[in-house]
């Protein structure tokens, strides 16, 4: 059996898109191992879950560090020491500096349609009001290459969901929640299996 791809997971709060990793890797569609769950706060429900499938966990505070580059820098070492080839932000709420040897290979999912919708302080239930008070009629899901500005890397998959006349941040929130569970394990499918093609800002999945 081939060895699978090792990543690691960065999050900040409950842990429901490590959950759905999880799952899909239980299910046998998503060829990867997480190897290591790192989080920006201590005692979230994400490290339970991590710990309750025996994967290692750190959690690394921002006030630990002298400057988002030193925080940074722990981070990517210690995913250097497990070998990880991807690093997955699930949730993940610090902004981070991404080192040479990392370009292209850190993804996040953002809940809305980027460039809409995104930047500083837009996460959660921030995004969903902001979509509703403006009156979009469509919104979804974005995963993302990150660099080093907030949700501005080149856009790998989007999902689009209707944004319907009753709706509040929570039945919103839940739709666009849908699609985030089904494009972010394929997204990391082809990025394991080498599908992946960059090309400045654009990236195109290949067939295998």
């Amino acid at each position: 059996m081939p060895t699978r791809m090792r990543i690691a997971v960065l999050l900040s709060g409950g842990g429901t898109t490590l959950q759905n990793l999880l799952d899909r890797i239980a299910e046998g569609s998503l060829p990867v191992e997480i190897a290591l769950v790192i989080s920006s706060r201590a005692g979230v429900k994400g490290i339970e879950r991590a710990e309750r499938a025996g994967i290692p966990t750190q959690v690394m505070t921002r006030k630990a560090f002298g400057s988002i580059d030193a925080m940074s820098e722990a981070i990517f070492s210690e995913c250097r020491k497990i070998g990880a080839e991807l690093i997955c932000l699930a949730g993940y709420l610090q902004r981070l500096r991404i080192p040479a040897d990392f370009v292209h290979r850190v993804i996040n999912i953002h809940p809305s349609l980027l460039p809409a919708f995104g930047g500083q302080g837009m996460y959660g239930h921030h995004v969903h009001e902001a979509v509703l008070a403006f009156g979009a009629k469509v919104s979804g899901c974005t995963v993302h290459f990150t660099d080093d500005e907030y949700d501005h890397g080149p856009i790998i998959a989007q999902r689009a969901v209707p944004v319907l006349d009753d709706d509040t941040p929570e039945t919103l929130a839940a739709r666009v929640f849908e699609q985030e569970c089904q494009v972010y394990p394929e997204v990391i499918r082809s990025f394991a299996l080498r599908r992946l093609r960059i090309d400045g800002r654009c990236v195109r999945q290949v067939p295998g």
